[in-house]
């Protein structure tokens, strides 16, 4: 199985704490050596690092985790391949344009029996699961033709509840405005606001004080696969149900 990270905030902030507790999953404490990547969002223009190396032993990784990149959406994705070769096309996020905004996409678990599902304009780049269940969230996107995030969230749920009769099915998707939420099985939260304190991450040597980071106003939401910190309370994500974040909170 794959690992997913997404943050929604309220003002621009910096996810390496996160990134890092994320990326020793990714062949140093955990099997997911398959690449990884990340996408920032910059109102409607998006930043994309992604390699096929293990993310613990990748000098894109490092790269990230030295750039103080600050971003209101985020998604990331430590891969174990089972479905597709180990390359670009097949890294997690994949992103497309509709209705003039990127969506990014990533997914956890395996989906046999979903390339049975019909595609209409978007294609597939690579050969995995995941990418061909994206292309066909997007074509239903596509027929609406109601970019709201009220009716994105309406479809997504729509087609995750029917991508999760076929296999594992943890979802999360942006567009820059919200991210959105879905799981089956492994899926957590975390809200961080005022009274800010300190978190250490559970899998790596790392303590950060966002006290000395933040303003009393700064609402941040991390959604991961698996707790990251093991000195805060972490709540999982209703079984499938969409929920929607929108800068650091749930709508």
């Amino acid at each position: 199985m794959c690992e997913l990270l997404a943050m929604s905030a309220n003002v621009p902030t910096d996810i390496r704490f996160s990134f890092k507790g994320l990326a020793v999953r990714g062949g140093e404490v955990g099997p997911h050596r398959d690449g990884f990547g990340i996408v920032f969002y910059h109102g409607k223009g998006l930043q994309e690092f992604r390699d096929v190396d293990a993310s613990c032993d990748s000098p894109v990784a490092r790269l990230v985790e030295d750039l103080p990149i600050r971003s209101k959406a985020v998604i990331a994705h430590v891969r174990q391949a089972n479905a597709g070769a180990v390359n670009l096309e097949n890294t997690h996020p994949f992103h497309r344009e509709l209705f003039g905004r990127h969506f990014t996409f990533a997914h956890n678990g395996q989906l046999p029996g979903v390339k049975k599902l019909p595609l209409g304009r978007f294609k597939p780049v690579g050969t995995t699961d995941s990418e061909h269940a994206f292309c066909y969230l997007l074509d239903q996107l596509d027929l609406s033709r109601l970019p709201s995030v009220a009716s994105v969230g309406r479809i997504f749920s729509r087609v995750a509840e029917k991508l999760s009769k076929l296999g594992v099915c943890n979802l999360v998707l942006t567009d820059g405005r919200a991210i959105y939420c879905w799981r089956t099985t492994k899926l957590v939260w975390i809200t961080r606001r005022a009274p800010f304190g300190a978190a250490r991450l559970q899998d790596a040597d790392m303590t950060v004080d966002f006290a000395q980071l933040t303003t009393p106003n700064d609402v941040v939401t991390v959604v991961a696969t698996d707790p990251l910190t093991d000195n805060e309370e972490w709540s999982e994500v209703p079984e499938r149900q969409v929920k929607i974040l929108v800068d650091g909170e749930w709508k």
